[in-house]
């Protein structure tokens, strides 16, 4: 009885131990399985739901060029991308490409950001040729959120160490200082620079003789994204083309395909992308074209080596605008390979109407050009080839607004302007609300979830100037902007204001407040009907808002001159 009583208990005991020992592995499983769910959760916390951003722009691109706003140019990349999100008809940008860098950056004003007048630098305040204190920009703001912060392509905004693009927020950049370049090399377009000054990540560089500028930008922007696509963090891409910006330049097989095509000339164009814009939806039906520019000589005077020399400059740049929607097709398919391009917010744009430059018949430009480049018909559109296509094709190009690149008229300042990506609800639409560049930065903030701040570094900045589009885009507003809106421009004492669909015009020199001109933009897109004398107030109310903005800015007319 002692022995089985002894057994008895030895069995009760080692049952307890079996349950003790159960109950401890249940809870080192219970534990190993929280550590399991705590790794998981800080790998999802790792995975930054907040989605990628690309800025594509264009420089100098025509409202009319592109496939998907009516253009007879082949974009289908762009188009695609117009399919997937929302035409914006009605997006308007600075009159030159400085300004609009400035702004677009920015948020804000011009003056506000420094670039009071393009390619001059002085002291006084806004005409500091660079960008200054008073803003943080995009990747600044996105770089402190969290985001990677990559660029190529053109900067135009400064070239002292504090302001190249690596003390603005870029983590990675390789950028042409200039405003333009050789699209082959590294001669340069300006005696200033015979050698086109290129920077990467702060330090010059050199350019590989032989690249062509979109490939080679497009090649650099996707290392950039593949550097840190495994760390989870999203990033922020700019690239900042300098296609199709003269000179004319690009490879024959972009070319040639376009190849008379254009043989009956600007003022033939101009009427049919006036109709094929009307087809397309991006003007009213009853849309009329302005008179051409005084600067246009008509077609019919042309001699035919004439004639053949014009054909083959709009072929040249319609080259050059069909490789860049090549390029924009290989980020497109890389976002893709890479499982990116579903969470990628993508803005695409042009930074002014299409340009009327024609540098190697301008006095100051004209004797260095000549000395190193030609405009030979033989040579055109190769390296040693300086081409643009001048006020005639510029006209066409900026179809159905009055005038180019430089003025503050609508085809100078009405430029194409793409959406898409995760959060835009309206699919392959077409909008005519009112929109300025200084609405991207907003949108960015809003989608990346960062907060643009009172203070940056220590110094006091000026709010945004733009609203977001993000409501617009994602179906939640059906508005942008109220009418009371205001909208103002300057730049080398040509200016403007905008009010709802009123327009006040000045693009006389001397400047005088009495040549400006009143329009009514939603019943005449060419500007052809000037309303001061019957529409008294408003052209007041206006005049005011000028004042207003000129305040506020400290805008000087005459500009001041520059200190170099």
């Amino acid at each position: 009885m002692k022995i089985a009583s002894n057994n008895k208990r030895k069995n009760i005991i080692i049952n307890h131990k079996i349950r003790i020992l159960g109950c401890r592995g249940f809870l080192l499983l219970a534990v190993i399985g929280i550590l399991i769910s705590c790794s998981e959760t800080k790998e999802k916390i790792q995975e930054d739901p907040r989605p990628n951003i690309l800025l594509l722009v264009a420089d100098d691109l025509g409202y009319a060029d592109l496939g998907c706003y009516g253009g007879d140019i082949e974009t289908p990349n762009i188009d695609n991308l117009a399919a997937l999100g929302i035409r914006f008809s009605r997006f308007h940008t600075s009159p030159l490409c400085a300004p609009t860098r400035a702004m677009l950056l920015s948020g804000n004003d011009n003056h506000i950001a420094g670039m009071g007048i393009q390619s001059n630098q002085n002291n006084g305040f806004g005409y500091e040729g660079k960008f200054t204190n008073r803003i943080a920009t995009i990747p600044q703001i996105l770089r402190k959120s969290g985001y990677h912060t990559y660029m190529t392509g053109k900067w135009h905004l400064g070239r002292d160490s504090l302001s190249i693009p690596f003390s603005k927020g870029f983590e990675r950049s390789f950028v042409n200082i200039r405003g333009a370049g050789n699209h082959y090399d590294d001669q340069g377009l300006f005696k200033e620079d015979p050698i086109t000054p290129y920077f990467e990540d702060g330090k010059p560089t050199t350019w590989n003789n032989g690249d062509y500028s979109t490939d080679f930008y497009t090649d650099k922007l996707i290392e950039y994204i593949d550097l840190n696509k495994e760390d989870k963090k999203p990033f922020f891409g700019f690239a900042a083309y300098t296609s199709p910006h003269w000179p004319l330049q690009v490879d024959e097989k972009y070319w040639k395909k376009y190849e008379g095509r254009y043989d009956d000339g600007y003022e033939k164009l101009k009427e049919r992308r006036l109709e094929s814009l009307k087809n397309a939806g991006m003007i009213p039906k009853d849309a009329v074209l302005p008179p051409n520019h005084e600067k246009v000589i008509p077609w019919d005077s042309l001699s035919l080596d004439e004639k053949k020399k014009e054909s083959r400059k709009m072929e040249l740049y319609a080259g050059m605008v069909d490789n860049l929607d090549y390029n924009i097709g290989r980020i497109i398919q890389h976002l893709k390979d890479i499982g990116q391009f579903e969470n990628t917010l993508i803005v695409f744009m042009s930074d002014n109407g299409a340009a009327a430059e024609d540098f190697y018949y301008d006095p100051y430009f004209s004797p260095y050009l000549r000395e190193n480049f030609n405009d030979d018909y033989e040579t055109m559109g190769q390296p040693n080839s300086f081409i643009s296509y001048g006020p005639q094709w510029a006209e066409a190009g900026s179809s159905p607004f009055r005038h180019y690149k430089g003025l503050t008229t609508e085809g100078g300042i009405n430029a194409p302007m793409i959406i898409t990506g995760p959060n835009i609800e309206r699919n392959n639409e077409i909008h005519d609300e009112f929109v300025t560049l200084m609405d991207i930065a907003p949108t960015f903030y809003e989608a990346a979830q960062a907060v643009y701040p009172e203070k940056f570094e220590g110094n006091e900045i000026y709010p945004l100037k733009g609203n977001s589009l993000m409501p617009f885009v994602s179906g939640k507003s059906d508005q942008i902007h109220s009418s009371e809106y205001v909208f103002g421009l300057e730049h080398g004492s040509l200016a403007m204001i905008r009010k709802g669909d009123w327009k006040i015009t000045n693009i006389m020199r001397p400047f005088l407040e009495e040549n400006f001109k009143l329009y009514n933009i939603s019943q005449d897109l060419a500007e052809i009907n000037d309303l001061k004398e019957s529409e008294p107030e408003k052209y007041k109310e206006l005049l005011m808002e000028w004042r207003k903005f000129t305040n506020e800015v400290k805008v000087q007319i005459p500009p001041p001159s520059s200190k170099e």
